[in-house]
């Protein structure tokens, strides 16, 4: 089944609007809404771990920033929330180059519009699980050097990648192509996750874009396979930013990696 998004449709829920509505952003549908809402029943902390995935997101940059990484690629960067991986970039390296990715209609509208008057920062309609001609629009259209580190963020993408379309290979591809001194960031929804939540998220996007598959500690370690797994490892995103953050119904994984 092709899941590539037709255009703007108000009638499907995107993954993109809903964590705009969560983090109490205005670019999302009732559609976005009617879900979000059925999984704040369950789980109404979950507007905290939006902004806990946020806060990994920004977190991760600031890490490779301050390791002299000078390129970040934002791969599913979703609608625009300030602040943003450029904002964050920026800080310690203001000449630093930023790729946003998304397959989105909606978001690359509003991220073409954003970064339109900030040099070196680029926005691309692209589907993440094509890298090889996103791979190759990176060099030629946003100007990233692979021969020089990047940062690659895949913040609340891959548990939209099914079974079927090889998530490992997919991320290896991704890895091949970076050089040594370069960052993997990446959450994942965790099969640990209440089942309610599980059931509920599953049955709403069923056969849309934005299906989601929960995945084991293990299928999710072995996305680093060929990177230094930085500490605290993979575990919920919270234990990357706090030590006094509440658990969550909805657990996401949060791990970063370094290709050595």
């Amino acid at each position: 089944m092709e899941r590539t998004p037709r255009g703007v449709d108000p009638h499907e829920p995107r993954s993109a609007r809903v964590f705009d509505y969560l983090l109490g952003g205005k670019d999302n549908y009732e559609v976005d809404r009617a879900l979000a809402h059925r999984i704040l029943a369950v789980a109404p902390e979950t507007k905290s771990l939006a902004w806990f995935s946020r806060n990994f997101l920004l977190h991760a940059v600031r890490l490779a920033a301050a390791t002299g990484v000078r390129q970040f690629i934002d791969l599913g960067s979703g609608i625009p929330t300030s602040p943003n991986v450029h904002e964050v970039a920026h800080e310690t390296h203001p000449a630093a180059r930023v790729a946003y990715v998304d397959h989105d209609p909606v978001v690359f509208v509003h991220c073409n519009a954003l970064m339109g008057n900030h040099p070196g920062v680029s926005a691309l309609h692209a589907d993440v699980r094509d890298p090889g001609e996103l791979l190759a629009r990176l060099e030629s259209e946003s100007g990233i050097d692979f021969t020089e580190p990047v940062a690659v963020t895949m913040v609340g993408v891959l548990h939209f990648v099914m079974d079927e379309e090889h998530p490992a290979e997919l991320v290896a591809r991704y890895r091949d192509a970076l050089a040594p001194g370069s960052y993997l960031a990446f959450t994942h929804g965790a099969d640990i996750s209440h089942p309610e939540i599980i059931e509920r998220t599953s049955k709403d996007a069923m056969n849309t874009s934005s299906q989601v598959k929960y995945r084991s500690l293990d299928e999710v370690t072995s996305f680093l396979d060929g990177f230094e797994n930085l500490e605290p490892g993979v575990v919920p995103l919270q234990q990357w930013l706090a030590d006094d953050l509440p658990d969550t119904q909805l657990v996401l994984y949060g791990a970063v990696g370094r290709k050595t």
